[in-house]
Order: C-alpha cells, then sequence, then structure tokens
C-alpha cells in the first residue's frame, strides 16, 4: 500500500518531466531541421557550381594556332594607300584583317584581266599572335602562289625610304614574280608583298622599289611610332626615275646579276 506522501508526489512528478521531455524532442526535432536545411543548401551549392563549371569554355592552348582566326574586318578604314600606282590600268582590292589578339594585316592587291593578281602589297602590324605565325618567307611564297614551292631564294636588295629591302623569288625562276620582306623593330611592323610586271629581273626590281617608296599613311590611329616612321621615311623618299633599270649599281650584294651568290631562304 502506497504511503500518503508517495500518492501526493507522483502528480508533481508527472507535471515536472513531461514538459521537459517534450521541450527535448521540440529542440531535437528543430536541430534536425536546421541540419537538413543546411545539407540541402550545400548540395544546391554544389550543383550549381558544376553547371556553371560545365558551362566554361573549353581551354584551347593546346591546340595548334589556325589561320581561320584572321577575320575580315569590313568596318576598319584604309590605314594606308600607294600614291599615283604604278598599276593604273589594274584593279586595285583593299581588305583589312583583323586576329582576335591584336593583330592587323593591311593587303592591297592589283589584277589584270582574268581577275588574276599581278601584285601584292601587306604591312602587317602583329600582335601577341606573332610568336604564333610561321616563318614569314613561307607565307610570303604561299601568298604568291598557293599551290608554288614554299621556299624562296634571295634575289639581291633594293634601297627604299624604309631602308633596305630583301628580294626574294622561287628557286630556277629568274623571270617570274619577284617577292619582297621588309621588317622594323620600332614599330613592330613588316612589309612585304610580290610584285609580276617587268621585263625581266632588273624593271621588276624598279617596280618594287617604286612600290615601296610611293606607299604612304592615311591614319596612325593611336600609334604615334608609326606615324614618326613614315614621317621621316618621306624625307629619304626619291624619285622613282633613280630606281630605273638603266641606273646602275656598283654594289654586288644588291646587283640583279649576281642573285644566287647570297643562296636559298
Amino acid at each position: 500500500m502506497r504511503s500518503f506522501w508517495t500518492s501526493r508526489a507522483h502528480p508533481s512528478y508527472q507535471t515536472r518531466i513531461y514538459p521537459a521531455l517534450t521541450s527535448f524532442a521540440d529542440e531535437c526535432t528543430a536541430t534536425l531541421a536546421r541540419l537538413l536545411a543546411y545539407v540541402g543548401t550545400l548540395a544546391l551549392v554544389a550543383m550549381l557550381g558544376i553547371h556553371l563549371w560545365d558551362q566554361l569554355p573549353v581551354d584551347g592552348s593546346n591546340e595548334p594556332p589556325a589561320k581561320a582566326s584572321w577575320s575580315l574586318a569590313d568596318r576598319s578604314h584604309p590605314a594606308f594607300a600607294v600614291s599615283q600606282s604604278e598599276f593604273p590600268d589594274k584593279t586595285e582590292t583593299y581588305e583589312i584583317f583583323r586576329h582576335p589578339l591584336g593583330g592587323r594585316r593591311d593587303i592591297m592587291r592589283w589584277t589584270g584581266q582574268g581577275e588574276k593578281p599581278v601584285a601584292e602589297l601587306e604591312i602587317y602590324r602583329p600582335g601577341d599572335e606573332f610568336s604564333q605565325s610561321g616563318p614569314a618567307f613561307a607565307d610570303l611564297a604561299a601568298r604568291m602562289e598557293a599551290s608554288g614551292a614554299r621556299e624562296l631564294e634571295a634575289a639581291g636588295v633594293i634601297d627604299s625610304k624604309f631602308g633596305t629591302v630583301t628580294l626574294l623569288r622561287r628557286p630556277g625562276e629568274g623571270g617570274s614574280c619577284l617577292g619582297f620582306l621588309k621588317r622594323l623593330d620600332d614599330p613592330d611592323l613588316q612589309i612585304s608583298g610580290w610584285s609580276c610586271p617587268g621585263d625581266g629581273l632588273p624593271a621588276q626590281r624598279a617596280a618594287v622599289g617604286c612600290m615601296l617608296n610611293r606607299l604612304i599613311l592615311l591614319t596612325a590611329g593611336n600609334d604615334p611610332k608609326l606615324a614618326e616612321l613614315f614621317a621621316r621615311a618621306e624625307l629619304r623618299r626619291t624619285n622613282c626615275a633613280a630606281a630605273s633599270p638603266a641606273a646602275p649599281s656598283a654594289d654586288w650584294v644588291t646587283s640583279a646579276g649576281n642573285p644566287f651568290l647570297r643562296g636559298a631562304l
């Protein structure tokens, strides 16, 4: 038989223990809910990160550079011109190509009957893509004739308002088109091209020299060094008559009669 005091204490004990258990259960439920919310948030962040990672562009640094990266810049304005062109009866075209890494190529071509090019002049201002480009001589050989040889041999040098210019031609073709190449470091600039008109090598040399001497700058954009280069070059500009075939040269290096002495390039 339970005592009086035990019977009186039992309801009070139950009154104290039930709220404590209820409070503990509620706390566990709230903690579990917060833990589930935290884990769900982490999972959502992880899923979002994976999605963004998949959207990143693939790194193409290991892929070989392609010339297709050059694109025609239709909205760019010509920066150069050839005054009093040596080809008045030819059709002249002017194209500008830009590279995503900053390079720019201004290309002038003259075509005759049958739309076959007879001369070309390119002014190349390199960007960061220059280290990826191939040898300049191979590029010039391909431009002179896409199906022709990829090698050129020296054909002497000529003097121009830009200094000494290297002349080149395909091996064994003394009477064919004559290429030329001039590399400048300050500003970073490359002038190259080729010319076919002319009866014999002396006439072709004179045509190339005249083309370079008549090359003028229309706009330098934001490149003061380019403007300074052409300003100084104009001070050294000579009359095309001085580069005619009738003007003999005492220097064997510039002589058209000894083009093979410099070897193939």
